[in-house]
Formats: C-alpha cells, structure tokens, sequence
C-alpha cells in the first residue's frame, strides 16, 4: 500500500522541488496521495496546476490533492511535510530591515529577524504537530523544512514529537565539493558540525579518506570568496563555515552592505512573482531554470531523500537536525544539534563526533542557550524571556540594544504574537 504525503505550504514556489523529488524516487517511496495544503488558494491552484502537469510527465499515477483544509490534508497522513512562512514576504522584508534601524544585521533566520520569525513560527507549527498526532496516521513523520529550521526542531522534539528538521547547507556544500574534487557526489561523505545556520564543515571524506585540506589548498580562494571571507580565516580555523557564519565573523561588513542594498526579501519577491508568471503556464511541466535562483539548491533532493529513507529504513547516513544523545560533547544530550546521522524507520541517530574546537564551541554554546530562550518565549509569549533570548543571541547581546529592539519586534510582528498581547 502506498503513501499519503501532506504539504503544509503548499503554495509555496519552493513546492516543484519537492515534487520533482517524489516523483523520482517510487522505487523507495511509493507516494499514492500527495496533498498540498494552502491558505492561499489562487497561489496554491497556480503551484497544484505545475505539480500535476510535472507528475503527469513523470508518469505518476497516483492521487495529486490541493486543499485549503487543513485537516483535509492531514487526516491519514504518513508524512507531513512543513514549509510554511507566517506572514508571508511582507514579513520577511520587516525581518531583514528593522534590525538595521538598531544597529544589528537583517537576517529571516539568525540574528534579531530569525528570532523575530521564530517567536511567529513555533506556535504555528506547534499546532499543526499536535494536529498531526491526532489525525495522522499511526507513527506519522512530521517533517520540518520551516526556518528558523533549528529552533522549531527543538521545539518539536522538547514536547515530544515524531519530528525531524532537514536544511539544504549540507547537501549544497557535499555537491560543490564533489565537483571540485571530481568525483560522484555519493562517494563524498561530511563532517558537517554545529547547529542549524551555525555549521561548519569539518573533515570532507571520499571513500573515507579526509580531503579538506586538499580543497583549502587548491580551492581554498574560491571558497573564501564566495563566503565573503578571507582565505586567512578559513586557514586559521581549518574548516569551511557555512554562509551563515558570515554574519558573526563579518558583522560590521555584512551590515554596511545592508544599508547599501535592497534586502534579500526583496530579490525574493521579485523572483517569486517571475515564478509564478511561468508556472501559470500550461505547457509548462518541468522546473523552470529560475527556480534555482530562489535559494533551495538540491531541495528536492535532500527532502525526499529523507522521506524515502524513513519510510524504507534503509539506514542512509543524512545531515539532519536531530537531538543531540551525545553524539557532540559539550551540549546536551536534548539540544538539536544539525549533524551527520543514520536515518532508519525509527528516526534519525547521530553519529559520534569529536569536540568542537574552543572557538566553535563557545559560539554554539551561546546561540543553542538564545535558541532555547527563544522556543519558551515562543510558546509564553512572556516579554523577559523575549528579553533574556535578544540578550543571549550572539548577534545583539547589549541591553540598550535589545530592549527597544524587541519592542519594534514585537510590535511590528503584532498581528501574528496574540501570547504577547493577551489582554
């Protein structure tokens, strides 16, 4: 028998990634209902109208549902898939703007406006788990591809979901380095260390032989320039961060670009409405070239991947956002941490690891301690807690900053924060 795989944000433009993955995988992931579910039913009936002509092409036979009813959607499902965003861009561009105003970086998943995104998500998706548990099927999945992806997977996993986090940084950085060292992309295995947007990659095996510092040494200047880092730094840590890293390592840089700059939400807007311009047509029936400009490279890939694995427990080794169970010394054994893990039916296992150098640790020791203030401030919608996360967050960290930050936070996100403003 087949599957019944639920997409919570559906309309998104994202969505052709995902299904683009489904539909290549039914020798390991027999899908006989996908439903995408949407608030927004012109935006969903243009993505639905591309997904069905993209399936029809693949040769599915299976059942392509679209609804607004969320419980539609998810009555009998196996896998909940989760890529929504409360507010929509209108929000994302307050995110990535009104920070500036204060002195610290605009970002929709870090800093002030990841923690912004974060206070409006968690509740949301929180939600949709509990719903899931009740109309689901038995041992549903509930899969998470929402940012701030970390924080949420640990809300997830601290009330006790069935619940797993994935992000594109891994698979994106394992094609890059295949490519560099000619090899296939399946012969290269990470070691891709930290929490979600705060990674590094710290060994690059191929056939288990470590080539990282073969890459440093040949590519090492490349790299570093499209990170927007000096080669210096990379040398000096011996590892490659992730692009979120840029934010910490080139604050006052990043900063003064974003005053200079349309904001990234704004390039989104633009390429989401050139998107949906070409998914309404009807002669179109494969993801368009533009698609890979809207930043989910090898989306379709890693998630359905993922999902393929859960459902067939074929023990894959993944990059996933996990509970920690001490496969990384240093944190806690209930943190989500986002490392190398075999996935089977039963979930994801994290692979042990070694620990981190003292200037990688101390930075995820900080941001797991505002990741975890920002899921109870979250949930309590309680003003010091909201406080006590903007204090730890290794992007604000000065009270003079912080307090009237949140105030224009919280004001801004209004609408979307009914804890905050109970009463």
């Amino acid at each position: 028998m087949g599957l019944k795989i639920a997409v919570v944000g559906g309309g998104s433009t994202y969505t052709p990634e995902l299904v683009q993955g489904f539909a290549t995988r039914e020798d390991r992931l027999p899908v006989d209902e996908l439903v995408l579910f949407d608030i927004d039913a012109e935006r969903l009936g243009v993505v639905a109208g591309l997904a069905g002509r993209m399936l029809a092409r693949a040769g599915w036979d299976g059942r392509l549902v679209q609804t607004g009813r969320r419980e539609q959607a998810i009555d009998g499902a196996d896998f909940v898939v989760v890529q929504l965003r409360v507010g929509g861009q209108a929000m994302r561009l307050v995110d990535e703007t009104l920070p500036l105003e204060f002195g610290c970086v605009g970002q929709e998943t870090t800093g002030p406006g990841g923690f912004a995104k974060a206070l409006r998500t968690v509740p949301v998706v929180l939600e949709l788990a509990t719903e899931t548990v009740r109309r689901g099927a038995p041992g549903a999945w509930f899969v998470d591809f929402t940012n701030p992806v970390g924080i949420i997977t640990q809300a997830l996993l601290d009330r006790g979901h069935r619940a797993i986090g994935l992000c594109n940084s891994a698979i994106g950085f394992q094609r890059r380095f295949a490519a560099q060292l000619e090899v296939a992309p399946e012969r290269v295995e990470l070691e891709h260390v930290g929490l979600n947007h705060l990674t590094w990659e710290r060994a690059v095996k191929v056939d288990g032989v470590d080539r990282l510092p073969e890459l440093l040494e040949r590519h090492g200047s490349r790299l570093a320039r499209d990170l927007g880092l000096p080669l210096e730094l990379l040398q000096a840590l011996g590892v490659v961060p992730s692009t979120y890293l840029r934010y910490y390592y080139a604050t006052a840089e990043v900063l003064d670009e974003q005053r200079r700059s349309p904001s990234r939400a704004q390039q989104v807007a633009e390429i989401e409405r050139g998107l949906l311009e070409l998914y309404r047509d009807p002669g179109l029936d494969t993801k368009p070239e533009l698609l890979e400009r809207r930043g989910g490279a090898f989306y379709s890939e890693a998630a359905a991947a993922l999902i393929a694995t859960l459902h067939a427990g074929t023990g894959d080794v993944q990059v996933v956002d996990v509970r920690n169970d001490g496969a990384l010394p240093g944190l806690p054994d209930d943190a989500v941490v986002e490392v190398p893990a075999r996935i089977d039916a039963d979930g994801a296992h994290p692979l042990p690891l070694d620990p981190l150098a003292p200037e990688l640790l101390g930075l995820v020791q900080q941001a797991k301690a505002y990741e975890r203030l920002a899921v109870e401030a979250a949930v309590t919608g309680d003003r010091t807690v909201a406080l006590k996360a903007l204090l730890a967050n290794p992007l604000v960290r000065e009270y003079r900053v912080a307090a009237p930050l949140l105030d224009a936070l919280l004001q801004a996100s209004r609408p979307y924060l009914p804890r905050f403003f109970a009463g």
